[in-house]
């Protein structure tokens, strides 16, 4: 049995979309819809509250792999809380095989990096065998960090930086591909970025706008005007900043299409199509 935690999130979605209808499948949410099944995902969906650990024991009963999406919205020792109750619920529940989608290598320098760190190493530390995921940045995220104004202009403070971003359907085909056959990923690291790094001025030829990038101060009272909780304004300031500093520009064009067996999408391509609309 597999069971794929987060599946009503923006990722898990995309990797239930995937698995939808199998038998040997599991979907854990917060709010499983209808119950015991029913939903986008079909049967098959469970309660899983990591906020709540006592509804992890009869979720991964029976499990043999668990894919654990990150819960990464929340401060550190939240995410912390919650990622260690699912690793010691897995262990107790006798799951095998654990694989985490946790942050690259190169993010080590955003704030969101430390609880995906701390993930590793708990997984290291553990009795159960293990894959960790390593995703890069999204090519969507960019597109909301950067999308051009009403007036036509780019002004994310991204200076003369570039990410290796890459497409959220990718990552999740490689975390259906693994979590189906884990036993040939057993303590794998995978590094997952996309092959080729994009600045803001190719952003902008890319959905016609201009870049004229503006500075991180004016990027944090953007923020702070939004919706965005607290500890979200910080970290997004963080992203903006390393993308700048140029610590998130080495592309990889070896793991991904080896784990796909193809040519990953274009991120700039998936950019340009998530794009908000006026």
């Amino acid at each position: 049995m597999l069971l794929i935690t987060g599946a009503s999130g923006g990722l898990g979605s995309l990797v239930a979309r995937r698995l939808a209808g199998r038998p040997d499948v599991r979907f854990g949410t917060r709010a499983p819809a209808g119950g015991e099944g029913g939903g986008e995902t079909g049967a098959g969906q469970v309660r899983v509250d990591f906020d709540d650990p006592d509804s992890l024991g009869p979720a991964f009963a029976g499990v043999d792999t668990l894919l654990l999406i990150s819960a990464g919205y929340g401060e550190d020792d939240r995410v912390i809380a919650r990622h260690g109750a699912a690793v010691a619920a897995a262990e107790r529940a006798g799951v095998r095989h654990l694989v985490y989608t946790s942050l690259t290598g190169t993010g080590d320098h955003l704030p969101y990096a430390l609880p995906h760190r701390w993930t590793e190493r708990r997984l290291r530390e553990s009795s159960l065998t293990w894959t960790v995921l390593r995703n890069g940045l999204y090519a969507e995220l960019l597109a909301a960090l950067a999308a051009p104004g009403p007036d036509g202009l780019i002004t994310a403070p991204l200076g003369t930086g570039r990410l290796a971003a890459v497409a959220r359907e990718d990552l999740a085909e490689v975390a259906v591909r693994v979590a189906l056959a884990p036993q040939a990923h057993a303590g794998q690291v995978y590094e997952l970025v996309g092959d080729r790094a994009l600045g803001g001025a190719e952003l902008a030829g890319a959905v016609g706008a201009r870049y004229a990038p503006g500075s991180l101060s004016e990027a944090r009272a953007v923020l702070a005007g939004t919706a965005a909780q607290p500890f979200e304004v910080p970290m997004l300031v963080a992203t903006y900043s390393a993308i700048a500093a140029g610590f998130l520009d080495t592309p990889d064009a070896g793991v991904l299409p080896k784990l796909l067996d193809r040519a990953p999408r274009s991120a700039l391509s998936v950019y340009a199509e998530s794009v908000p609309r006026a």
